[in-house]
């Protein structure tokens, strides 16, 4: 009871190890999947910290060119790690996107900053334009992302021309879109900003940054609700993600499994030491009450061997007064009948004696076939008595055994296949060669045969079917067949009756 309250013990510590240990990996799991995650984010940041440089630098009037921002966005693009941009108006709607056929309005339009799939992470930041930036112009208006042809307002009959063909929005500096425009009006107008007061150049200095000279107030409004950059949608492939974590989840699966091993390895080690301890109690109990079984046994051969002289003198007496001519036929007659009882059980005491006798076996060349002759011929009173055919069958084989225990056992296994037989039955002991180095006997008859229930059984001591046996000749053939290291079986005889088979005979080459 002590150990077992022990051992409860020690497993429930090992399972809440085991249990800890993986909790920790799956909090460390947890953690590398975040970093990873986080690391994205960042990436992201870093990706719309850039385009914010790139508007400060194009933003001329307020306005930024869509064909140079689309191109300075797919610049951006990395297959396997960018894979689309796009700017958005307060709204949700795009502006600009890279590349410019992308399905990214669906995304655009849920409003989520983070949105997680398979293979994609969509990630929605706000454009940074820097502080430098902010103290230039206000704030409140975005910049603008127009097209070349956007660029003027549309059905206005006298409108400012777009910018030349040779110069670019994006690379033209702010004065010389101013003085292309103020031609475009007359030199006149142009005189008059140009000598206007104090409030006309404050105003022209802040369309640099603001509303474009051209466009009125209501206009410029519903350009910036429609085209004004507020948001920056990036779309990033998770691959990086998935393979850190899958990196990361087999590691730890490799930890969780040698820790498992090795919490039920000593979990096992722990299980067999109790065993093992366990056993040796047991080998030490058995073995005293082996030494008591042999003190026992040797007290009940010496009993059984000083019984036999007064039962011998009780047989002798009772002989001879049924050989009195004097002695009444009553008395003649329960005298045979002592005579009779006493050899019954000096029978009994004999197998007994013969039972309890140490095997110390002393290997020899042994003819098997003629031990088996030997046999059949000490035999031959019984056999001829029952009119039975015993035949001696197989090839002539030399083994190594003990030839006296092996006579023995083969007198028992034929005696008692005698016994089982009628009258006119057959009996076989045939001899096998299974291969070069082994070979079985076998004893072989036509009786009743063994029931399949009692084929285990009939070994047993004191085990028997007839009412002459005592039950002790079967158990003293295993006693000798163990003895050698040999293996017996009973077994079914085709068509009838029964086969002893003696296995694994170690044959004399």
């Amino acid at each position: 009871m002590e150990s077992r309250r022990r051992s409860y013990w020690v497993y429930g510590l090992l399972f809440a190890a085991w249990v800890l240990i993986l909790w920790w990996q799956s909090v460390e799991h947890s953690r590398v999947r975040t970093t990873a995650r986080t690391e994205l984010r960042n990436r992201a940041k870093d990706i719309s910290t850039t385009v914010g440089v790139v508007l400060r630098s194009q933003r001329i009037f307020g306005l930024i060119s869509k064909e140079r921002l689309e191109s300075a966005l797919a610049d951006l693009i990395r297959p396997g790690e960018l894979l689309a941009v796009a700017m958005l108006n307060t709204s949700g709607e795009i502006v600009a996107s890279a590349p410019t056929n992308s399905d990214l309005q669906a995304k655009a339009t849920s409003r989520q900053a983070e949105l997680w799939e398979t293979e994609t992470v969509t990630l929605m930041n706000l454009v940074d334009l820097g502080t430098s930036v902010a103290s230039e112009f206000d704030t409140t208006n975005p910049p603008v992302v127009l097209s070349r042809e956007a660029f003027v307002r549309p059905g206005e009959t006298n409108r400012p021309p777009p910018p030349p063909s040779g110069i670019d929005v994006s690379n033209s500096s702010s004065a010389e879109l101013h003085s292309n425009t103020n031609r475009s009006k007359g030199d006149g107008e142009r005189r008059s900003r140009r000598d206007g007061d104090g409030r006309d150049r404050d105003r022209e200095r802040r369309s640099r940054f603001g509303r474009p000279p051209w466009m009125s107030e209501a206009e410029f409004a519903t350009i910036i609700q429609k085209q004004g950059v507020h948001s920056f949608l990036t779309v990033l492939s998770t691959r990086s993600v998935a393979e850190a974590t899958h990196r990361d989840f087999w590691m730890r699966f490799i930890i969780v499994g040698l820790t498992t091993l090795s919490v039920a390895g000593f979990g096992l080690a722990w299980r067999n030491t109790l065993q093992t301890a366990e056993l040796q109690i047991r080998l030490v109990r058995a073995s005293e009450m082996n030494t008591h079984l042999k003190e026992m046994n040797l007290a009940a051969a010496g009993l059984a061997h000083e019984t036999r002289n007064p039962l011998n003198i009780i047989r002798g007496l009772a002989q001879m007064i049924s050989k009195r001519a004097d002695t009444p036929s009553d008395t003649r007659m329960r005298s045979m009948e002592i005579v009779n009882e006493a050899d019954r059980v000096a029978g009994q005491l004999n197998d007994f004696i013969n039972y309890s006798r140490p095997r110390e076996v002393r290997h020899a060349p042994v003819v098997l076939n003629r031990v088996a002759d030997e046999v059949a011929r000490a035999l031959s009173f019984d056999v001829e008595e029952k009119q039975l055919q015993l035949r001696v069958t197989g090839e002539a084989l030399t083994v190594e055994a003990d030839e006296q225990l092996l006579r023995q056992a083969l007198f028992n296994l034929a005696l008692n296949a005698v016994q089982a037989v009628a009258a006119k039955g057959e009996i076989e002991i045939r001899t096998v060669k299974n291969s070069a180095t082994e070979a079985t006997l076998e004893v072989r008859d036509n009786g009743p045969g063994v029931p399949v229930e009692e084929r285990a059984a009939i070994f047993k001591p004191y085990f028997t079917t007839t009412q002459k046996g005592t039950g002790l000749g079967l158990a003293v053939v295993q006693q000798i067949v163990l003895a050698h290291g040999w293996e017996i079986e009973c077994v079914a005889n085709d068509p009838k009756g029964a086969c002893f088979r003696l296995q694994h005979i170690k044959l004399v080459r």
